[in-house]
């Protein structure tokens, strides 16, 4: 649904910090299902770990707050606001690592809308390598009017 020149255009991120790759299925407030792609050329490659690369949970988690942030976006992309509206993150809660992942694997990234209460937006968010969990986390969002 959306490739890389797309998600750039959404995400202030740039290389070496872009970590969504692609966009295959999107529902308006509901749902956004992301692709990464790691390759050994991943420059978190240099450190962790000379000769046992695995990509680090930390960069994991950042692709899945990004895949929020895309959902956030394009679900509130064509609404005509009559002011300037920001979400920043506020939180991860109860974020599991059940297996690593190394360069090769293709991640599907699944972003849930779970619900909105007041100014905050709650997510569950879970990372996938061939039909299995490898990570899972609650992502909150704040709204703010500028």
């Amino acid at each position: 649904m959306l490739n890389i020149n797309e998600i750039l255009s959404v995400l202030p991120h740039r290389y070496p910090f872009i970590l969504v790759d692609r966009i295959v299925a999107f529902k308006k407030f509901k749902f956004l299902n992301a692709i990464k792609n790691i390759s050994m050329n991943e420059p978190c490659f240099q450190g962790h770990f000379p000769g046992n690369p695995i990509y680090p949970g930390v960069l994991l988690l950042e692709s899945m707050i990004q895949t929020t942030s895309i959902l956030i976006y394009k679900s509130i992309n064509n609404i005509k606001l009559e002011k300037k509206i920001f979400y920043y993150l506020v939180g991860i809660d109860q974020a599991r690592f059940k297996k690593p992942a190394f360069p090769g694997d293709q991640i599907i990234i699944k972003s849930t809308l779970e619900k909105e209460k007041n100014l905050l937006l709650y997510f569950s968010s879970k990372a996938i390598i061939n039909k299995k969990i490898i990570c899972k986390s609650k992502i909150m969002c704040m709204k703010i009017l500028k």
